[in-house]
């Protein structure tokens, strides 16, 4: 019956991680379709890198710096290993999980590798149109190899905020806002594409290139995100880890509807239009709204939720994009600011301490960005990271990748 038990919670990990894995799809086709048409071979390229870097860094170290087996500064500072192990059947004795494992250890790094890789996806999609290939690949490996894994430890790692009773189910917080920080920090050092913004201050659109594209995408992420939620329960094979795993994907797919509804809602009172691009963003919002505590709410409350998300990105969208902050996709806002409601939220749907899921929000907040920021100063000044005017202006499929896109559409 324990090997039935073992072998049902290990496949569902690894389904789960698959799960997420396609998220890296959604990603790519909600960029693609929102950046103009002559960088969308660019971004394309720039989400199979990101996945593959993230997916070796982990394995090279992060998995051991976010679940180690000591610590150089109990809580804070995780000691420096290898996970190179994994590729045996016995654990690796330098990986310390803080939980009872009832799966594989390979099941676990492919369930936690592929949450790194999306939270570095939000990186690319906030840097999209101007950030130069190389100097992007190169802030993935220090991204994912370890600034994530480290505030990752301080979390679902054992660390301080773990020990506090900081709550975050499936990483509105660790994942969301970390990836939105970082998103943040490098943005702030690249600036805006060229011609986001008038001389006078005003914002000019910059439409994307394929809207049904774009769609396709947030429909990839919501399906997706039935994995990063309802993986995060790490086991299906008892009756009550089952009805868990059904109440998270209730609510999961309920906050993401009422984003869409909560977003459409504010666009039609603000605009008189209902904006499209603002109804999925408002999806995404739902969705990280919820992350942090899935389980506990009932569906009418993950509907709040995620309809308090939704309104809350749209005007944060607009906030960001009068203040300069060049974001083609919404990711800040959608995963970021987002993301901090989320946390937050749990200390009304979950219980948790509204001062420690504060304290939470802030500490990963502020090492992510302040981590990033000096890693992309680092990286500028060895290489420009920003493309000059005249690669945007023949567009990065051009200057960076050697193919268009669309080559027909000239």
């Amino acid at each position: 019956m324990e090997e039935i038990k073992f072998a049902l919670d290990t496949f569902y990990a690894v389904m789960a991680g698959a799960l997420v894995m396609w998220m890296a799809a959604g990603f790519t086709m909600l960029e693609a379709g929102m950046v103009q048409k002559k960088d969308v071979s660019e971004i394309v390229t720039k989400n199979l890198g990101l996945y593959s870097i993230a997916c070796i860094m982990y394995l090279a170290c992060g998995f051991v710096l976010m679940y180690p087996a000591g610590a150089l500064l109990e809580g804070i500072i995780p000691s420096i290993g290898t996970s190179f192990g994994l590729s045996t059947a016995l654990p690796n004795e330098e990986i310390g999980i803080p939980y009872g494992m009832e799966y594989s250890q390979q099941a676990d790094f492919f369930f936690q590798v592929v949450f790194v890789a999306t939270a570095m996806s939000i990186v690319s999609g906030a840097v999209a149109g101007r950030m130069k290939l190389l100097p992007f690949f190169m802030f993935a490996i220090i991204m994912t190899g370890f600034i994530y894994p480290i505030q990752g430890y301080w979390n679902w790692g054992g660390g301080f905020l773990n020990q506090m009773g900081y709550s975050d189910y499936a990483g509105s917080g660790t994942v969301h806002l970390c990836g939105a920080a970082a998103a943040l920090a490098v943005v702030l050092v690249l600036g805006p594409r060229k011609g986001k913004y008038g001389y006078d201050g005003s914002v000019n659109p910059m439409p994307g290139s394929n809207i049904p594209m774009a769609a396709l995408g947030v429909w990839i992420l919501w399906l997706g995100w039935f994995g990063f939620n309802g993986g995060s329960e790490l086991a299906v094979a008892s009756e009550g880890s089952a009805i868990a795993v059904s109440q998270v994907f209730l609510n999961t797919n309920m906050a993401a509807a009422g984003g869409v509804v909560a977003a459409l809602l504010m666009s039609l009172v603000m605009t008189g239009k209902m904006d499209v691009t603002m109804a999925m963003n408002g999806a995404i919002a739902g969705l990280v709204a919820i992350t942090a505590d899935p389980l506990s709410p009932a569906g009418g409350t993950a509907v709040l939720v995620g309809a308090l998300g939704g309104a809350l990105v749209y005007f944060s969208i607009l906030f960001l994009e009068k203040s300069g902050i060049d974001d083609p996709v919404g990711a800040i806002s959608a995963h970021g600011i987002v993301g901090i409601f989320g946390v937050l939220a749990v200390s009304v749907t979950g219980g948790a301490s509204f001062v420690t899921q504060l304290i939470g929000v802030l500490s990963i907040a502020g090492f992510t960005f302040g981590a990033s920021y000096l890693v992309t100063l680092a990286i500028n000044s060895v290489m420009p990271i920003r493309a000059t005017d005249e690669e945007q202006d023949v567009g990065l499929d051009v200057s960076e990748i050697g193919i268009e896109a669309y080559p027909e559409f000239k």
